[in-house]
């Protein structure tokens, strides 16, 4: 069972206990409606008390029956709601740690709610393309008064308990408990002193307006619209909690109930809906058991003080573990640790840290040059340049000092990680941790398995991972693991039709209208021309065959480095960042293509995108096929998380999805009948051929 009945003192306790956070599935749903019709069967019960067993009182609906029979099949959310609020005896929700969703639905259904302090109350939907589905845009603002009620559904977030509790005219609860310890007697207690009150309190007979009315509501509307670009759900939201200020509650429930039912087909929908299941798939590893041991890590040590060094190790500080960052020379030492205070310095200023916060963090940061004195780190990473003769030598000396069972990580973005470990003599503590720039900001980290990293390891480095608030997602070893061997493709086609006539600032306005934070040149710019430039001359040495458009090179041959140069595919005007477009980069691309006689012509906006989001999907399926990427999702959470790919999208294996694979294969042949592109490339990757003769997709 998935609640459990109990009588105590005559109260009947039903309490929910479906782990992880008591999500309302079918079986929780039965179980909830047949304790509350025990309950009003017998004669000694006299009250009822809802709660939630273990971490939370119900985290809402469970997600994997969206879209499902299951989803509606009765009794579904909105029944049992019903058949709380229309007991005949008193409901009292007993709320702690979590109530989210449908479990915040829930708790409005019942009568009376006690709330435990510190507890989580949201209603998310609108994070999966949704609206509440079962009253919450009806009964919150009856609750809580249009305004926060509306805050709340729009953005999404949990707000402590005693903060709503604290607020005036409130309904939402009617205790808030001494401690999360003294709830259930508290709860008890009221239920007790409501056994023989007259009619019972409900929610939806409470009064819901506003005193600017319409004004107010178009107010919101235009916030909203600014915010929630191309997502329909949050505007929707609006008009839901305007529903109820003007119609009866029962009319108001049928509105919401249809909205909900229409945006749950949505393509965004889907799409945030495969984001959220993707998060947490991304760090389940098959292979990996979830008890498989962890070591402790208590002190990090960071090679390089670099910009990405410094990234890295504000990571750990922010997280209050200590690190020791190791450089070569003192001036390197100094120049990392002062960018990373004046990086502090800029937070306090805007008030999103407290001076004692920077102090507290600066003082958890040791730095030394000499490699002895990291004797005592349980994991290590190397942020210095990526050059494998470079890697050896840290490595080298990292494997003498550091103490058995200390993890030796490499923040490589594209180099070999057998061939580091193989610098070692532990190559099983050896494991990749692909961070991206700027390293504290950027959620994303590829955690790279090399063919001899033990499972312990990798589970450390995902715990580290979530420790520090990162997204982890496991690559295996292939040159550019899974985000930067993709995104080869996708700048080797933005360069390709710059040959054919495209430049690029229209090549960056198609993608980024499609959605992406930043096309590719703006992006290229932005981390360094002569970072790809240094990949393409390595390239050439070890596959001579691979074709390249020549214009990036020649862009670097003018020095045209990007933001950091002050002129790159773009111009940047002294001490801006905005990019201009260039008549230098004009001219060169004009005399480029006129020195390989390329046929010039226009291209659409609809092709610019599809070659660039395709080349992404064809080499993802590549990835798949070979086991170096485990699941289209942890591809999808890469590129969502790393490289700026639209959510309202799902990332590009999900959004081949939408398109459907056999319209994206007949794409890629079309495009292989162009001699200027890579033709050869453009054949569709077997493993997506197969998905597609068998009527199946990527992401399931």
């Amino acid at each position: 069972m998935t609640a459990h009945y109990t009588v105590t003192d005559r109260i009947a306790v039903i309490t929910m206990d479906n782990p992880p956070v008591n999500g309302l599935g079918l079986s929780t749903r039965q179980a909830i409606t047949q304790g509350v019709a025990q309950a009003m069967a017998d004669d000694q019960v006299v009250a009822i008390v809802l709660t939630g067993h273990g971490k939370a009182f119900s985290g809402g609906a469970d997600i994997r029956e969206f879209g499902t029979p299951k989803a509606m099949q009765e009794p579904n959310l909105l029944s049992v709601i019903a058949v709380v609020e229309n007991a005949g005896k008193p409901v009292v929700a007993a709320v702690h740690s979590v109530a989210m969703g449908g479990g915040l639905e829930l708790a409005l259904g019942c009568h009376y709610r006690v709330v435990a302090p510190g507890c989580q109350i949201a209603l998310p939907e609108v994070k999966l393309g949704l609206v509440p589905g079962a009253g919450g845009t009806q009964r919150l603002p009856r609750a809580l008064g249009v305004e926060t009620a509306l805050n709340m559904i729009v953005k999404g977030d949990p707000v402590p308990s005693e903060v709503l509790a604290a607020l005036p005219g409130q309904r939402l609860f009617d205790v808030l408990a001494g401690s999360a310890d003294s709830l259930m007697a508290e709860a008890m207690t009221l239920a007790k002193e409501k056994a023989d009150v007259g009619p019972l309190p409900k929610v939806r007979d409470l009064p819901c307006a506003h005193p600017q009315g319409d004004a107010y509501f178009q107010f919101a509307r235009n916030m909203v619209r600014g915010i929630a670009k191309s997502l329909p759900a949050p505007e929707k939201c609006v008009d839901l909690v305007e529903v109820a200020t003007k119609q009866k509650f029962d009319a108001g429930m049928l509105t919401e109930r249809q909205t909900f039912l229409n945006l749950m087909w949505t393509p965004e929908s889907r799409a945030l809906r495969h984001i959220f299941m993707a998060s947490r798939a991304a760090s389940k590893i098959e292979d990996v058991p979830s008890d498989t041991p962890v070591r402790a890590i208590h002190k990090v040590g960071v090679i390089g003080a670099g910009t990405m060094g410094g990234g890295i190790t504000m990571n750990f500080l922010n997280a209050g573990i200590p690190v020791v960052m190791l450089e070569t020379a003192q001036a390197a030492l100094d120049r990392g640790v002062g960018t990373m205070k004046r990086n502090y310095e800029a937070q306090v200023k805007k008030g999103k840290l407290t001076a004692e916060k920077l102090d507290q963090r600066m003082a958890l940061l040791q730095t030394t040059l000499a490699y002895e004195d990291l004797a005592d780190v349980d994991l290590v990473i190397e942020a210095v340049f990526e050059e494998i003769g470079v890697k050896e030598t840290v490595f080298k000396a990292l494997d003498k000092v550091l103490k058995p069972g200390a993890i030796l990580a490499s923040n490589t973005s594209t180099l070999d990680l057998n061939r580091i470990a193989s610098f070692t003599q532990r190559p099983a503590d050896v494991v990749g941790i692909h961070f991206f720039s700027p390293a504290n900001v950027m959620k994303l980290l590829e955690v790279v398995r090399g063919a001899e990293t033990s499972k312990s390891v990798l589970a450390t480095t995902m715990a580290v991972a979530k420790r520090i608030k990162k997204t982890a997602v496991v690559a295996g070893v292939c040159d550019g693991f899974i985000g930067n061997r993709m995104i080869e493709q996708y700048i080797r086609q933005a360069t390709f039709m710059l040959d054919e006539g495209a430049s690029p600032e229209q090549i960056d306005k198609a993608i980024e209208k499609f959605g992406f934070a930043m096309g590719p040149f703006r992006m290229s710019d932005l981390a360094g021309n002569d970072i790809g430039w240094a990949i393409r001359k390595r390239r050439a040495q070890e596959n001579p065959n691979m074709r390249y458009s020549k214009s990036a090179d020649l862009l670097c041959e003018l020095g045209r480095f990007g933001q950091k140069a002050g002129a790159g595919w773009y111009d940047y005007p002294a001490g801006s960042r905005t990019p201009v477009p260039s008549a230098v980069v004009s001219e060169m691309l004009a005399k480029h293509r006129a020195d390989i006689k390329q046929p010039q012509r226009r291209l659409s906006s609809e092709e610019i995108v599809d070659r660039l989001v395709l080349s992404l999907v064809n080499e993802g399926a590549h990835l798949l096929a070979e086991g170096i990427a485990a699941k289209a999702g942890d591809i999808d959470m890469v590129y969502l998380t790393g490289y700026g790919f639209p959510m309202f999208r799902g990332g590009p294996m999900r959004y081949a999805d939408e398109v459907g694979l056999i319209k994206v294969i007949q794409r890629m042949q079309a495009f292989a009948q162009n001699p200027a592109d890579d033709q050869a490339f453009w054949t569709p990757a077997p493993y997506m051929q197969a998905l597609a003769e068998k009527g199946q997709n990527f992401t399931g």
